[in-house]
């Protein structure tokens, strides 16, 4: 632990001085600690990515059927199949090339060159090249290259929101520190990846490469593996079950081909064309076109997803781990509540000049820049009062004393009313200690043990409330400059509290999550009073939870974590690895796990989390790439919006695969039961390939294409583990399959003793119409009536053209001719018409009922 170590224990530990190393030191200790450059893990190459696309046993069954094609001399079939199957492979492979960056981004972070001193000399050095024991020279604007203790330091600050999530810059000491310290708590440490923002100083280096804070991020994400998304892990089970099932009823209708006396070669061709229409290969297009659709949507509403597949999983999250900075909050501190030694006009005015004045920040075509603190206070004054400009032209800063980690004060001179004032800010204690007088309303008087109380008991409670104070005072100076002595015997003004405030939006975002069943957690870098102090008035922070610190977190085992994880709501002052250990406990729970962040901190995170999400204003590179989704508002709402938006999506493709599984469902039934009943067959191969493209595919995309119901949010996340196949949802499948089945042998035996010909037309025409029809049933569990008959605009033209090309089909000769079709009287396509109807007329009328009697 160097940040316990004097400068002096750490230099000779290092074997290093100030003088920095030589060129022998260097070669050696480049040997023993390694090159300043982060490890990857091996990569999949590009064959193997894109032959592992072919894992899935549907899949394989398709390819079988190419083949097989191939060998009966349907080359079209063909075509289709594998022209679909490479696609998706081609897609997958894109996919997976496109989201492995994270390790190239977390390499930028590290500077080019890098300022060492070696054998007594300054000079530039690639920052690969550093090594343990180098003396490095750190300005403001440098990208610190690697790890190391403070050695000197000259009011130096560092912005280390990359590797802690909180946006303040930490003023730098270098004196030894004691006791256990948190990563944001080790003052006297710089880190790879951070920026310089302020001073100067120098820091003998400690760790370089993977054993620095950033390298130990790049092992977390190369040992992190990215789950499958539950619709992944249903669809895989479903597949499974699915292959099964058509192997078996393909074989069985092979072999009942053959004993009735066909042709080995028509058999095993019937047997292909029944199991490429058994296999809904419209589905992955299907959810494909759900996914990108709601992604288009999502980007509308400030969402960009990454990962199509990780739109689903939106649907079941239950957890969503979010940063307090800037996603539940503004991420721009405002000033909440003053408070004055002595009240009046003149105090108040004395207490808003001193804030403008002792103040670094500046206005720039009309936009405040710089520290947060500070442009608070100046938005502040610019708020009450319209002459800010004039007030600093007024009263010219003569001299100053920069803010110091160690007096924790800031003083500035200027000339007021003919009268030299120092105005100084800084923290409380430090002020009231060498505060002599009290500011009373233009005049001065001896400060009393009840004034110090009394702003020392406001001081407190503004604490409480998570609100940063900031205290001011001046004195009257003789001179035109200051020095260090001066600060002191002070007239006290007054206080001014602060806040990074939570977002108007954030309070009804939290109350909608715990409506739709999802427990918000706050993780943050932040001190455990000030993210308590948010989450308690957002309403994260309930009654019967609790808050912990990254240091209690280490004193819990994790047994006990997996009982108590459940009662505790805020997390602060929290490391990379408790990030990944409190995701982890949550999905060991089995929860769907979404997690915020913006920072190099937070990518293992965010790759281990079911969803990752990242900050699209404030976030890293790394953040983005490791995240399945990123927010262009930094808004915590948004997440909200997002998780209905992937319920509709869920809901969605399951009502399109509803459809298809009945739909082919009712084709198979009609073939095994005119093939036990020693009937001629239905239908023709190219019959099969015809409502695979025509009547599959269009109504299904509609029905992805329905628009949310307004209740989303108030129904509970399905559980992660749950089946696409459960009992209700097949039990459907089997009713609406056996019903559309029932009537198409209906018109096949109408048409039968017209000819075989004629009643596999019937059957092909009505077993068409009807799916079409069926499409309007699949869009919900509702009546259509319920549903609104025009509220997808899109049903209405899928069955539109699919009706359309249909009856082309059956009154075009050539047409009639391609599909093995024979033409029918006006009563036979009365009869199908009926028959194709009727099973849409039953389906509705048992829903309006059912909603009769509900009401």
């Amino acid at each position: 632990m160097f940040y316990k170590m004097s400068a002096t224990e750490v230099l000779k530990d290092l074997n290093s001085s100030k003088e920095g190393l030589d060129e022998k030191q260097v070669e050696e200790n480049e040997k023993r600690y390694g090159k300043n450059q982060l490890a990857e893990e091996k990569k999949q190459g590009l064959l193997k990515v894109f032959l592992t696309q072919f894992k899935d046993l549907l899949v394989v069954i398709l390819i079988a059927a190419a083949v097989i094609s191939i060998f009966t001399g349907d080359l079209e079939s063909t075509l289709v199949i594998l022209g679909v199957i490479v696609l998706n492979a081609i897609l997958g492979t894109v996919q997976h090339f496109k989201a492995e960056k994270s390790l190239n981004s977390l390499k930028k972070l590290a500077s080019p060159l890098a300022k060492v001193i070696r054998c007594g000399k300054r000079r530039g050095i690639e920052a690969a090249n550093i090594v343990v024991g180098d003396i490095l020279v750190l300005e403001a604007g440098d990208v610190v290259p690697a790890d190391g203790r403070i050695v000197e330091c000259y009011s130096m600050q560092v912005n280390e929101s990359s590797l802690t999530g909180e946006a303040e810059s930490i003023n730098k000491i270098s004196e030894k520190i004691s006791g256990d310290k948190t990563l944001a708590d080790q003052d006297n440490m710089v880190f790879s990846g951070t920026q310089v923002t302020y001073g100067r100083g120098m820091a003998v280096v400690t760790s370089v490469g993977m054993n620095t804070e950033l390298g130990k991020i790049a092992q977390l994400m190369n040992e992190t593996k990215e789950r499958k998304t539950p619709l992944q892990i249903s669809l895989d089970a479903f597949g499974k079950k699915l292959s099964l099932i058509i192997m078996i009823i393909c074989a069985c209708i092979l072999g009942l081909c053959i004993y009735r006396g066909m042709t080995v070669l028509d058999s095993l061709m019937f047997a292909v064309a029944l199991a490429v229409a058994a296999i809904p290969e419209a589905l992955s297009s299907i959810v494909t076109i759900s996914l990108a659709l709601g992604t288009s949507k999502m980007a509308k509403e400030n969402a960009i997803m990454k990962n199509l597949k990780a739109v689903e999983s939106l649907g079941c999250v239950s957890i969503i781990c979010s940063d307090k900075t800037g996603t539940l909050t503004k991420n721009r501190m405002t000033v909440k509540n003053t408070y004055l030694a002595d009240n009046g006009e003149l105090s108040t005015n004395r207490l808003l000049l001193a804030a403008i004045l002792c103040n670094d920040s500046s206005v720039t075509e009309g936009k405040v820049l710089g520290d947060p603190t500070e442009t608070a206070l100046i938005e502040y004054y610019m708020n009450t009062r319209k002459d800010y400009k004039q007030v600093l032209s007024a009263y010219p800063r003569l001299s100053e004393l920069p803010f110091d980690s160690d007096r924790k004060l800031m003083s500035t001179l200027h000339n007021i009313d003919d009268t030299t004032v120092m105005m100084t800010k800084g923290a409380v204690d430090a002020m009231l200690h060498k505060s002599r007088f009290v500011y009373s309303n233009g005049a001065e008087r001896a400060i009393t043990e009840e004034d110090i109380n009394q702003a020392q008991d406001q001081n407190h409670e503004y604490s409480k409330r998570g609100l940063r104070v900031l205290a001011f005072a001046q004195k009257n100076i003789e001179k035109q400059d200051i020095n260090l002595n001066d600060e002191d015997n002070f007239t006290f003004i007054g206080l001014i509290a602060m806040q990074d405030p939570p977002r108007e939006e954030s309070k009804e975002a939290v109350s909608n999550c715990l409506t739709a069943g999802i427990m918000p957690v706050m993780i943050t870098g932040d001190h455990k009073v000030t993210a308590s102090a948010i989450a308690e008035e957002i309403g994260i922070l309930r009654s019967g939870q609790r808050a912990i610190t990254g240091m209690e977190l280490d004193e819990i085992s994790d047994e006990r974590l997996d009982k108590e994880i459940s009662e505790i709501a805020v997390y602060a002052r929290v490391t990379p690895a408790h990030k990944i250990r409190i995701v982890d406990a949550w999905q060991n729970k089995g929860n769907i796990v979404a997690m915020t962040g913006d920072g190099v901190n937070d990518a293992p995170a965010l790759k281990k989390a079911d969803i990752g999400i990242a900050m699209g204003i404030t976030g890293t590179d790394v953040s983005k790439d490791a995240a399945s989704m990123i927010l262009t508002d930094d808004n915590f709402a948004t997440i909200v919006k997002s998780v209905a938006n992937g319920r509709n999506i869920y809901t969605n493709i399951k009502n399109s695969i509803k459809f298809l599984l009945s739909g082919n469902t009712s084709g198979i039934l009609a073939v095994v039961y005119t093939s036990l009943m020693a009937l001629p067959i239905p239908f023709m191969a190219v019959h099969l390939l015809f409502i695979n493209l025509i009547t599959d595919s269009l109504p299904a995309i509609a029905i992805s294409m329905e628009k949310p119901k307004a209740d989303l949010l108030k129904e509970p996340p399905r559980r992660s583990d749950e089946p696409i196949l459960t009992r209700r949802y097949l039990l459907e499948i089997g009713i609406q399959g056996v019903l559309i089945a029932a009537f198409t042998l209906a018109a096949y035996y109408q048409g039968l003793p017209i000819g075989a010909e004629t009643a596999s037309t019937m059957a092909f025409a009505t077993l068409c119409f009807a799916r079409l029809w069926h499409g309007f049933n699949s869009r919900g569990r509702q009546s259509i009536f319920k549903l609104g008959f025009l509220s997808n605009v899109y049903s209405l033209g899928a069955f539109a053209l699919g009706t359309s090309l249909l009856f082309a089909v059956l009154t075009i000769n050539p047409l009639q001719s391609l599909f093995q079709v024979t033409e029918l009287s006006g009563n036979n396509i009365a009869y199908i018409v009926a028959c194709a109807v009727a099973p849409t007329i039953l389906i509705q009328g048992s829903r309006v009922i059912k909603e009769l009697f509900k009401k």
